[in-house]
């Protein structure tokens, strides 16, 4: 009996040892099996446009091939075109809140976010596509325009050049004086709606679901916006009218929950920011060619490219180009990214 409870009591004494020995084992082990485990998972990406078969999603799917390559299928993307996921506003909200993993439009409908998202679309600032170009690729703007957001979710991953804006109405504009009293849609942007009051008409702002139904309705009279965003949506079923204002120039911008992304193990995140900038870099000569091909796609259409006087042009120019420094003279933040955004264009001509 005694050397029983002996044994029994040396027994009881060995297993913390034991269970020590165990704990360090598992510890060496556990860190192993959670890296092959996180190693193996699968992320999915969820990316959003308001727009389709333009260079907006054109940029998505290359971003997704890419991705898909570089992280060994570790990635798989889902593209959603055509507000597929809801209005502008509410696939911006879901990517802040990390539903929607990365949204691409115009950064004039972040402005609610950040008013500085507007500063690329002053009126004036830009003269060619190829200065656009060169401008938000100056490592300022770029910084600038990438970092902003981060304080509401969002992780800026990359910017590209769209083209210049026209001016899509029911009704042939061949003069200045007839765009008087018209109802035009634009961004929710300050600056697109002090131009549309400066060229004599009232300014809507809409998001771009909406824009189809209210011309064929007769509730605005024309939109603002570009030839890549109104030909492929087939804005000619509706009107045969384009007048080719040029003014502003249209950017857009790729932004990321930044919850998601930087969820994502550190290689992947490289992965997803390098794979950003190499496609934006190796998109900017077909957005350019798009537009050639657009404007040919409208006249097949049965579309008419309109164009003002040139005098009447140079004019208008004149009388919006001094919307970004006159609306920002009274909020510093908005008007040092303004005249950041002016000295780079001039230096980038």
């Amino acid at each position: 009996m005694t050397f029983r409870l002996f044994r029994a009591a040396r027994i009881v004494a060995a297993l913390p040892a034991v269970a020590a020995t165990a704990s360090l084992s598992f510890g060496v082990l556990a860190p192993c099996q959670s890296a092959n485990a996180q190693d193996s998972k699968t992320y999915v990406m969820k990316l959003s446009t308001a727009t389709k078969n333009d260079p907006q999603e054109e940029w998505l799917r290359r971003f997704v091939a890419a991705v898909d390559k570089d992280s060994g299928g570790r990635i798989k993307g889902e593209i959603y075109n055509a507000s597929q996921l809801g209005s502008i506003p509410r696939q911006i909200e879901g990517t802040q809140f990390g539903a929607i993993q990365a949204w691409i439009g115009p950064p004039e409908f972040l402005v609610g976010i950040d008013e500085r998202y507007e500063s690329l679309s002053a009126p004036g600032l830009f003269t060619s596509f190829d200065q656009d170009a060169k401008t938000i690729n100056d490592p300022q703007v770029r910084d600038l325009m990438l970092g902003l957001g981060a304080n509401k979710g969002l992780a800026g991953i990359a910017i590209m050049p769209t083209g210049p804006s026209s001016l899509v109405v029911r009704k042939p504009v061949h003069h200045l004086a007839e765009i008087n009293g018209m109802k035009i849609r634009v961004l929710a942007s300050q600056f697109q709606l002090e131009m549309i009051k400066r060229m004599g008409a009232s300014p809507v702002a809409m998001s771009l679901g909406d824009v189809m139904p209210a011309l064929q309705q007769g509730a605005i009279d024309g939109a603002l916006g570009t030839i890549p965003v109104f030909v492929p949506l087939k804005y000619s079923d509706v009107t045969k009218y384009m007048v080719q204002t040029e003014q502003p120039y249209v950017n857009v911008v790729t932004v990321m929950s930044k919850k998601w992304l930087e969820s994502l193990p550190p290689d992947l995140q490289k992965i997803v920011r390098d794979d950003a900038t190499a496609v934006s870099d190796g998109i900017v000569q077909f957005a350019k060619d798009f537009i050639t091909e657009q404007e040919k796609a409208w006249a097949d259409q049965g579309g008419e490219l309109l164009n003002l006087p040139p005098e009447e042009q140079a004019a208008l120019i004149t009388r919006i180009s001094s919307i970004g420094p006159d609306l920002s003279k009274d909020k510093p933040e908005l008007n040092k990214a303004v005249e950041m955004v002016f000295a780079a264009a001039a230096k980038n001509k």
